[in-house]
């Protein structure tokens, strides 16, 4: 039987939920989703990425059942706080998330990326309650081939540098646990693969909007390397319901949906990065220095990158509800807030209820 389109509040209330990687942007924003729905939610990640950061802005410890500050790579205590915290589903989105830091730190990123994934896989399959254990990877996870159109699930994965690489390796991680240990177990498993997310409360190191917002915020020049690369830019609401919508799905249906799942904005709004930063400095309320081309260029990057997410309109009934345009509004509405010193928690809390009720 096919389910609804929308994220199940009824099917949220109550349940337990363990996300890795909870104190991260995308972790922080969904956490406070799974609260406001009812969820009982332990988190497991290490301390924040960045001061400030949305998790503390936001009291998020104090919306959850437990918060545990550790390494995704220690396997005996991430088997521990899921016995604890017996959750039904499982959320795996704690990661080293950078191109960059992926060439300064080869080694971590494969041992968190990579056996990151393996010790969730195992903790998980130790745990009896689980149910439903979902992946969160990245768009990068594709053999890049410069394509104008967007990748769909049965592409080749690939990655030229270590961080991509390492995510298509967690990808062939899930799907070897998921045929060789917990089908057979009843756990149903699969991937998620979304865009490049904005919104408010984003203050990692060498992505665009924050260091974007960073520079406006400041009256400094924007400095932007690569104006025209294009990426799949979608607000953090937009791949997270998704993910809500399939986990529901998993833990209704089952085996139909234990695969791997695109995520990603309409393909008219993939667009390059100086056209976002002009359309961010024409939104900004006050003055602004302009930007400027940098010749700070990392090894490699890929110039063109889209997803191709009809699987998911065909089979999830998901589609995006907000334009991009929408989602550089609500981005620079949600900043001009905090600069405002707006309650963090309850600004979060009325855009995912605006998200919602969008059509």
């Amino acid at each position: 039987m096919k389910r609804s389109n929308l994220v199940d509040r009824l099917f949220w209330n109550g349940k337990k939920v363990l996300v890795t990687g909870h104190t991260g942007f995308k972790g922080s924003w969904l956490t406070l989703w799974l609260h406001q729905m009812g969820a009982k939610v332990t988190g497991y990640s290490l301390h924040p990425p960045s001061s400030p950061s949305l998790f503390e802005l936001a009291n998020v410890e104090h919306t959850m059942e437990e918060s545990v500050i550790s390494d995704i790579t220690d396997l005996v205590t991430l088997k521990h706080s899921m016995q604890k915290a017996k959750p039904e589903i499982v959320i795996h989105m704690a990661a080293q998330p950078l191109v960059r830091k992926s060439y300064e730190d080869p080694v971590g990123t494969y041992n968190t990326n990579v056996m990151g994934t393996v010790n969730v896989m195992e903790a998980a399959r130790s745990c009896s309650s689980v149910r439903v254990i979902l992946n969160v990877t990245t768009d990068k996870c594709y053999e890049n081939q410069e394509w104008n159109w967007g990748y769909r699930e049965i592409d080749p994965l690939g990655g030229y540098d270590p961080y991509s690489s390492s995510k298509a390796c967690s990808e062939l991680i899930t799907s070897a646990y998921r045929s060789s240990f917990l089908e057979s177990s009843d756990v149903k498993v699969a991937t998620a693969r979304a865009g490049n997310v904005i919104g408010g409360g984003d203050w990692a190191e060498d992505r665009l909007i924050p260091d974007l917002l960073k520079a406006l915020e400041n009256g400094e020049q924007i400095e932007i390397r690569n104006p025209l690369a294009v990426r799949p830019w979608q607000h953090v609401l937009e791949p997270l319901s998704g993910y809500l919508l399939l986990c529901q799905q998993l833990y209704w249906e089952g085996t139909e949906y234990a695969q791997a799942w695109n995520f990603g904005p309409q393909a008219t709004d993939a667009k390059p990065v100086e056209w976002i930063v002009k359309q961010m400095i024409e939104k900004w309320p006050y003055e602004s220095s302009g930007f400027r081309i940098t010749e700070d260029i990392i090894k490699h990057e890929a110039g063109m990158l889209k997803l191709d997410c009809s699987k998911a309109a065909v089979e999830l009934a998901w589609t995006p509800k907000w334009s991009l345009e929408k989602a550089l509004d609500v981005t620079v509405q949600w900043f001009i807030g905090y600069l405002e010193g707006k309650d963090i928690q309850k600004l979060c809390e009325l855009q995912i209820v605006e998200y919602e009720l969008s059509v």
